[in-house]
């Protein structure tokens, strides 16, 4: 894939937000193995019904795809079917939203078989809406005046095969979700006298959140530089003292603009955030835009309804800030966060045995509450 990416600002997007998703997009793009050739920003209060982008804008695209020899165009933002079309029609080449390429990196990094199942009902329902208006367009291969030509028929015959398989997946999914419930009581029913403390792992997509779950209980979870390494949720246990565990749960990572298909594919995979009685929030302190990155993750929490739960802000990655751990704790990246907040490195383990000892006073707190 070669492509040119596209976004637009005004009314409620600064210029500076949509460079840095442009910014976002481009890794995106890298992550299904495309390159970028660059990108364009257009100021727009609402967008084109037909073209998303103005028209003018469109046929300048047309011309860079031309001197570029871009074979895609992607746009920071979900098209309509229409737009889709339009913009095919005119530019020549195919046409993406940044819906397509997260369901397509998602696709490919689904491992096991309730991943998978997520990742086909997203698909399912971001294609859904999408044929709408197809079967109008097909029909004028045949068929004469009030009736129904072989490619409405089509239509309306795929429509009902994905209507049925979405409601299967949904059934499979509900069926994963009532055994996790059972795995989570098991594993909370603990020792005589045992508290267990619940806590949930969130985070922008690639800010160290594997990488901290194996710091803070030494199991092996997969650690990889790159968008959504992994998909799947996994709980270790610490035991911290005598009488108190610590479960430990990773999830999937977020984004800016995620797609509404994902967060309803994967609420199996997100319960865990809603039985949490702690979120630990990791921010990639390294990134210029980390205090964005918090706004969004915040956001996506306040879907879930999980954003009253109490947070740890774990403020990661500060070793590629500065050399030692010493240095690190002068850092004063606590103060622009409201709330508890600890600086680590989960990559050379500076700061987790400070991280632990807050999250046993928060949990402490918690659980004294539930008493």
């Amino acid at each position: 894939m070669r492509a040119v990416l596209v976004g637009v600002w005004g009314k409620d997007l600064s210029k500076e937000f949509s460079r840095e998703s442009i910014r976002e997009l481009k890794g995106l793009v890298e992550a299904v193995g495309g390159k970028s050739l660059g990108y364009l920003l257009q100021k727009r209060d609402y967008p084109d019904q037909r073209y998303y982008v103005g028209a003018g804008k469109a046929k300048e695209i047309k011309e860079i795809v031309r001197g570029t020899k871009a074979d895609t165009v992607v746009f920071d933002d979900f098209l309509t079917p229409a737009q889709v079309s339009n913009l095919e029609n005119l530019i020549g080449v195919r046409v993406l939203d940044r819906t397509d390429l997260v369901l397509e990196i998602f696709s490919r990094r689904a491992k096991t078989k309730e991943a998978k199942l997520q990742v086909e009902l997203a698909k399912l329902m971001h294609e859904l809406p999408r044929l709408h208006g197809k079967g109008k367009a097909l029909s004028r291969l045949g068929g004469g005046v009030g009736t129904r030509g072989p490619g409405e028929q089509e239509t309306e015959i795929r429509k009902r095969l994905i209507k049925k398989r979405i409601h299967k997946i949904k059934q499979e999914l509900e069926e994963i979700k009532r055994r996790r419930r059972e795995q989570r009581k098991r594993r909370e029913r603990g020792e005589k006298g045992e508290r267990i403390l619940r806590v949930a792992i969130v985070g922008y997509t690639n800010a160290g959140k594997s990488t901290l779950m194996n710091a803070l209980t030494k199991k092996g979870t997969t650690v990889a530089d790159m968008l959504f390494a992994t998909l799947d949720t996994k709980t270790s246990a610490r035991k911290v003292m005598p009488d108190l565990k610590i479960l430990f749960t990773d999830t999937v990572g977020f984004i800016r603009k995620l797609p509404p298909e994902l967060i309803e594919s994967f609420k199996a995979t997100l319960e865990e955030v809603q039985e949490a009685d702690i979120i630990l929030h990791v921010v990639d302190v390294s990134d210029d835009g980390w205090l964005d990155y918090i706004n969004t993750v915040n956001e996506v929490l306040k879907e879930l309804n999980a954003e009253e739960k109490p947070v740890i802000y774990v403020l990661n990655k500060a070793d590629r800030i500065v050399e030692t751990e010493e240095e690190m704790n002068h850092l004063p990246h606590t103060a622009f966060v409201e709330g508890d907040a600890v600086i680590i490195s989960a990559q050379n383990r500076w700061g987790i045995e400070k991280l632990v000892e807050k999250i046993v006073e928060v949990g402490t707190r918690e659980l004294a509450l539930k008493d």
